[in-house]
């Protein structure tokens, strides 16, 4: 998990300045990171190698198939060498029964969502927040066990990430993911 990690924080620091007060999504990169208990050694190491002049240079790509059953897959990665990440991903499918489909033959069965997890205080009234996150995009809220999920649109992450730092809420998750519309 560490060198995913790493990578995805190489990814951040590299895509914009190396400071995570400066760059949201390096601060989320860490996030993730530190939900993951990574050491921070690692996490300084990430930053400083993406700053480096040999560090690769990744690209994201993503990939769209059917696997075995009909099933729906969508593949999220990051490549320094596309020609062998299709060539493996081609493989991985043939292999278990499954084909690539066409780019943006499945986009519309999925929707991209940003999903912000933290856990809940004594003093924190759910309905209270919910309204302060109307502002910032909050499209759901959802409180169990003490652990509070909210979700958005993807493309209000980081309006609503910057509305809980204002808040002063410490998120455990912070990320982006594709919801089946047609989960069965």
């Amino acid at each position: 998990m560490f060198p995913k990690l790493a990578k995805a924080i190489e990814m951040a620091a590299k895509a914009g300045v190396p400071d995570p007060e400066m760059n949201s999504a390096l601060r989320t990169a860490i996030l993730n990171a530190k939900a993951e208990n990574m050491p921070k050694t690692n996490i300084e190491a990430a930053i400083k190698r993406a700053s480096g002049k040999d560090s690769a240079n990744y690209t994201d790509v993503n990939f769209e198939g059917k696997g075995p059953h009909g099933a729906l897959i969508f593949v999220e990665t990051a490549t320094d060498n596309n020609t062998r990440t299709v060539a493996n991903i081609k493989m991985y499918f043939n292999k278990n029964g499954g084909s690539l489909a066409p780019t943006g033959s499945m986009e519309f069965f999925f929707d991209r969502k940003a999903i912000f997890e933290f856990n809940k205080t004594e003093d924190m009234d759910i309905e209270e927040l919910e309204l302060e996150l109307i502002d910032a995009g909050l499209e759901e809220i959802e409180e169990e066990d003490g652990i509070v999920l909210v979700s958005d649109d993807y493309k209000d992450f980081g309006t609503l990430n910057k509305a809980f730092e204002d808040l002063g809420i410490e998120l455990t998750k912070a990320k982006l993911e594709r919801i089946s519309n047609n989960p069965q």
